[in-house]
Parts: structure tokens; sequence; C-alpha cells
């Protein structure tokens, strides 16, 4: 992936951490001319950045746009891969089945597809997403581990466990994690998350990981069928958070915890995960294709596959339900 002259130039000022850099300094780091150096920096002031420049200085940021754009996730982003190579779009129909194309068409892994609203926004099972414009988080990611198809339910688990960490460290509140897709807060609906699979008969070629996450919402903004049952981090906090600030924690987060992942195994992501789950050693009902099974979550396989122990003591593995507790 060819890194543009604009994303050099935020991560430059960015890591300069608030310090001056001249335009002679800017331009041997990125490997450009002091005029194409100039170009560019009025183009991030037409984006909304505030740049101050000062004679015999050089430039620094003062502030970022308040609008999300894709230069205000670049800026201050911690990832070595993850969120490097941003598709950002005004509106789109579906974040997922543009990531879908670009990961057929050869997208490297980490790139990120983000939208301000979705026209045909979808959650699991195929159900309808409320993708509001300028309020919420609608993004995917594009994964290639290098990893046999029935790996690929555990990313679910993993998007949540980072997901989860993002929320906590910019909110301040601590989340719950409903198996397997959704994150909660005070048991209402904050994030959901959709991981779909590109393969081979033995080999992951891609896997897509949708995230929509309730961010500035008012709870006028949600849909009457969902008001109940939905929650914003705007409601929860009681003020607005920085949208790209919370992009930019899920990949740091993501990307840590899927390195931990490949070198240690899902073992440390398990254990994660239970620790922000809301229903293990609850009594919960799953209904599930073949029939509804109930009794006491006991916790997850090192799949990720949710384990019931009913009445009678016997335990199931259930790989794919609605889960409710009793």
């Amino acid at each position: 992936m060819r890194t543009t002259i604009r994303q050099q130039l935020i991560e430059a000022l960015s890591d300069a951490e608030g310090e001056f850099l001249s335009g002679q300094a800017l331009a041997e780091i990125i490997g450009c001319s002091r005029t194409a150096i100039w170009k560019h920096i009025e183009e991030l002031r037409k984006d909304g950045f505030v740049l101050e420049a000062v004679r015999n200085k050089g430039y620094r940021i003062v502030s970022t746009p308040e609008e999300m754009t894709e230069n205000d996730i670049l800026y201050g982003l911690e990832t070595e891969r993850f969120g490097r190579n941003i598709h950002y779009y005004e509106s789109l129909g579906s974040t997922q089945k543009a990531a879908h194309q670009l990961a057929h068409d050869g997208a490297p892994e980490g790139t990120l597809v983000i939208a301000e609203e979705q026209t045909s926004g979808r959650g699991r099972l195929g159900r309808e997403w409320h993708s509001l414009s300028g309020k919420g988080i609608w993004m995917s990611l594009i994964v290639k581990p290098d990893l046999p198809p029935q790996k690929a339910p555990q990313f679910t688990l993993i998007s949540a466990v980072a997901v989860a960490r993002a929320v906590e460290e910019i909110t301040g509140i601590t989340p719950e994690i409903k198996w397997p897709n959704d994150v909660l807060i005070r048991g209402k609906k904050v994030v959901g998350i959709l991981t779909e699979l590109q393969a081979e008969s033995d080999k992951i070629s891609s896997l897509i990981i949708g995230i929509g996450m309730n961010a500035n919402h008012g709870q006028e903004d949600f849909p009457e069928h969902v008001a109940h049952t939905a929650t914003s981090l705007f409601i929860e906090k009681g003020e607005k958070i920085s949208r790209a600030a919370l992009i930019q924690c899920f990949l740091k987060y993501f990307e840590r915890y899927y390195s931990i992942y490949i070198s240690d195994g899902f073992k440390p992501i398990r254990l994660l995960w239970e620790s922000y789950a809301i229903s293990i050693g609850k009594r919960i009902r799953a209904t599930t294709v073949s029939g509804v099974i109930t009794g006491r979550a006991i916790g997850i396989t090192d799949e990720g596959v949710l384990k019931i122990e009913d009445d009678e003591g016997i335990i199931h593995h259930i790989y794919s339900a609605d889960i409710q507790q009793t």
C-alpha cells in the first residue's frame, strides 16, 4: 500500500505532539518538496484542520475537524496496519458490501471502509441496522488471517473485546458483551458486530468485520421499534464523544488482541471476553434453528462456542442462537 503525502504529513505532525516542524524538516521526512508540503498544508486547512504557522519554526496542528473525516481518523492513529488504508464515504448502501468488493479486488489487510450514513445497513441474520448520518460509527474492517475457516467466529469475539475496551477507555463506562456479537450498557444495545467470511475450502481469504456503534444519538434518534432496547454513548455519558478517537482506540486494541491471538492462541482473548460477558453464570434461553435450550451459561470454548448446562446437567454447545436471560 502506498502512503500518500497527506497521510505522511498528518502522521509526522501527530508524532511531533504539538511541537513545530519546519517545512524543510517535513519535506525531508516525507521525501518531497517544500512546495508540496505547503500545498498539502493548505488542503488540510480546507478540510477543517487548524494549523499554526510560525516563521522560522514551521507548522503544528492546533485542532482537528469537528466532523469526522479520513484525515481526522489518521491523525493520532497508533496502529501499524489497521486503519492505515481508509475508504471514506458520506453515504453508502452498506460498508459490508463495499468491503467485500474491496477484499475481492485485493485490498490489503487492515483496510477500513467507513460511511457517515448507510442507506441499507444490516446486522446479524439480515436484520436492518438503522445508520443515521453523523451520529454513529458505521464501518467494516478487512482482516486476512492465515487460518482455516472454522476459526472465523473467534474474530467476532476478538472484535467485541476490542470494542468494549475502547468504549471503556474513551467514556469511562464499562460495557458488557452479550454472546455472540452485541455490546451493551445497562442492558441496552450500543454496538453490534457482524463478521462475514470469504474463504477457500481450507483457508480464510478475508474476514469482513462490520461494526455499528451508536455514538452521539439522542433518544429521539432511534426508531420506535428499537427505542426501548437501544442506547448510545452520548445518552450514557451525558456528553458527545469523538467518533474519530473511538475508532482509533478500537483499531489500537483490535491490532493488539489480534497479535496476541496469533502468537498465543485464543485462550487469553477468551479470558478477556468472559470478563465482560453479561450472561456467564446466569440462566439463559438460547433460541436456535433446531429449538430452544434453557440453562446456565458456563462459558465459551476455545473456538468461541457458547456452553450451556441444562437442568439435567447436560452441557450443550451453541454455535448460533438468539440469547435472552430468564
